[in-house]
């Protein structure tokens, strides 16, 4: 029962949608992925949890009345275990992310206060869906910034991004995944009580745009992308549309809060197609294929631990 209410604490059924992000840095800054990645991927995973058990721990008189089954107002796990967590998760992420260099501790710093802004200050204010959608675009640039740190090697691609112009690189990518967080979150503001079609249809507007982008050969490169690289990038994006468009719809023609739950859960779960498609449109398809192996793994947790 412990292991069961930690796992619906840390929403660990949305963890699939976390290593993309820095997957898709570092394909943003011509990079393969290494061992700075992979740290990376570890410090994104530990402030994406300590936000998650943060979270909770400020939203426990709020759940107390809207969500009395969450693990902190049931009694399941107590608030100061669930701040302790937060603060370890937090010091973890960043010792992870100080080993992949200077700069990426740099980034995850500001994602860790950023995470810790919008769990305590930001979350219920007309601030809320930009700190949350910032947190995504920040973790992206984690990931390019670990990468491009590492030493290169005498086989490294000679258009990889050079470590002192990584942020830059990566932010045309770090913005459209910016831009999906930020309508998923304004429609989350409405998943206990319902009643809203505005934010559905947003979030649904939105989408639509960001499948347009995210399927636009980037500025500034040498070569179009070859047929088979195209219909890659072409099929990872409608599965991005149809993930997240979908239950949009529903929510929008019907807002209850069951109907705009599901749209939340999509919206967080299309993360990872949209992440694909951003490896992809950089031209680092076996990346992108790699992060949709996740697909599987996020869908099936889905159905045991709901990741909202």
């Amino acid at each position: 029962m412990t292991v069961r209410a930690w796992a619906e604490l840390l929403r660990v059924s949305a963890l699939f949608t976390v290593p993309g992000d820095a997957l898709a840095g570092a394909a943003a800054v011509g990079r393969r992925p290494n061992r700075s990645t992979a740290l990376a991927v570890g410090a994104s995973l530990c402030l994406y949890e300590a936000g998650m058990a943060l979270n909770d721990w400020a939203d426990r008189d709020e759940d107390a009345v809207d969500r009395p089954h969450r693990p902190i107002p049931s009694g399941r796990i107590t608030p100061r275990a669930a701040l302790t967590a937060a603060g370890a998760l937090t010091a973890a992420g960043l010792a992870l992310a100080a080993r992949a260099g200077r700069p990426a501790l740099t980034v995850a710093t500001g994602l860790a206060a950023t995470v810790w802004a919008y769990d305590l200050r930001l979350k219920h204010t007309p601030a809320g869906p930009a700190a949350m959608a910032a947190a995504r675009g920040l973790d992206l640039l984690l990931g390019a910034t670990a990468t491009a740190t590492a030493p290169t090697t005498a086989s490294a691609t000679a258009l990889a991004t050079p470590a002192r112009s990584a942020v830059p690189a990566a932010l045309p990518a770090a913005a459209l995944l910016t831009a999906h967080t930020y309508a998923v979150t304004a429609v989350s503001r409405h998943e206990a009580q319902g009643g809203s079609t505005t934010a559905p249809l947003a979030a649904l507007t939105a989408v639509a745009a960001l499948g347009g982008a995210a399927m636009r050969e980037r500025p500034g490169e040498g070569k179009r992308a070859t047929a088979p690289a195209r219909l890659l990038l072409t099929a990872l994006t409608g599965t991005y549309l149809r993930t997240a468009g979908r239950p949009l719809v529903h929510a929008a023609l019907n807002p209850s809060p069951p109907l705009t739950q599901r749209a939340v859960g999509s919206g967080i779960r299309a993360m990872i197609p949209l992440q694909a498609a951003l490896a992809a449109r950089a031209g680092a398809s076996g990346t992108a294929l790699a992060v949709m192996g996740l697909v599987p793994l996020a869908r099936s947790l889905a159905r045991k631990v709901s990741p909202t």
